[in-house]
């Protein structure tokens, strides 16, 4: 039984697999100050609750862009499961050749999702946007290559962004509206989070796919947590919302 974990900016999400079966999965708020006995009773605990006993995970693998985590999470997983973790980092194997021009600064979360979009389409020219703190766009061509993406404020930034900075605007449901024009302040806000962020990424995926892939249209895969939302606008060719555990489960036995 493998444990994947996602260390994201918001939360941490991650998931149970058996075979390659994604059998439970979980989320917690990221707190960066987490310590080592912290993160590992709480994985011993959501491992317990899901059904599952925490000592048949035999393989841990997890991807993180909160650098101020990861030390509390390797110790967690040799002290709580007696495992030493695989941790999805630039530089090991992927399958992938990253043409960004420095290929540390690819985030890890970005390049697990490469990871499985490839497995799930080889030979395929993609795109991968991912709807987590920040909305990430990747493109990945038929020779998987990861050859760079976009990144804007995430649905929740901007509500905030909103909220945070205007006198009178309120906090609001993030949501499809009935309609684009709002009759309310908060049928507003929401019109213009939910089709901005629409036209958003309508209109980046347009211009990778012109840049990288000439007239081949390629596949474009919506995950992360907004990926269902969004994806009843027509943008995506599929949502697949466990791609980013799907690409650790895949990076950690490349590399095993």
């Amino acid at each position: 039984m493998k444990l994947c974990i996602d260390i994201g900016n918001s939360q941490i999400y991650g998931g149970l697999f058996v075979g390659d079966e994604l059998v439970s999965r979980f989320r917690k708020i990221t707190q960066r100050g987490a310590s080592t006995d912290e993160l590992g009773l709480f994985f011993r605990q959501v491992v317990r609750e899901n059904g599952r006993d925490p000592g048949e995970v035999d393989a841990i693998g997890f991807c993180s862009v909160v650098p101020d985590l990861n030390h509390s999470l390797m110790n967690a997983c040799r002290r709580y499961f007696d495992i030493e973790p695989f941790v999805l980092r630039a530089g090991v194997k992927s399958g992938l050749k990253i043409r960004y021009k420095n290929a540390a600064e690819v985030g890890a979360d970005r390049i697990a999702g490469a990871v499985a979009a490839v497995a799930r389409h080889p030979g395929k020219n993609i795109i991968i946007v991912d709807f987590g703190t920040a909305t990430t766009v990747e493109a990945v061509n038929a020779s998987h290559e990861y050859l760079g993406g976009a990144i804007v404020p995430g649905l929740g930034i901007s509500m905030r962004a909103l909220e945070q900075n205007t006198a009178r605007l309120p906090k609001v449901e993030i949501l499809r509206p009935g309609k684009a024009c709002g009759r309310s302040t908060v049928e507003s806000i929401q019109s213009g989070l939910y089709w901005g962020h629409v036209g958003q990424v309508r209109e980046v995926c347009h211009r990778i796919s012109l840049e990288c892939f000439s007239a081949a249209k390629p596949v474009i895969i919506g995950t992360g947590g907004f990926a269902g939302l969004l994806g009843e606008a027509g943008l995506f060719s599929e949502v697949q919302p466990d791609l980013v555990l799907e690409g650790i489960k895949i990076a950690q036995e490349m590399n095993t």
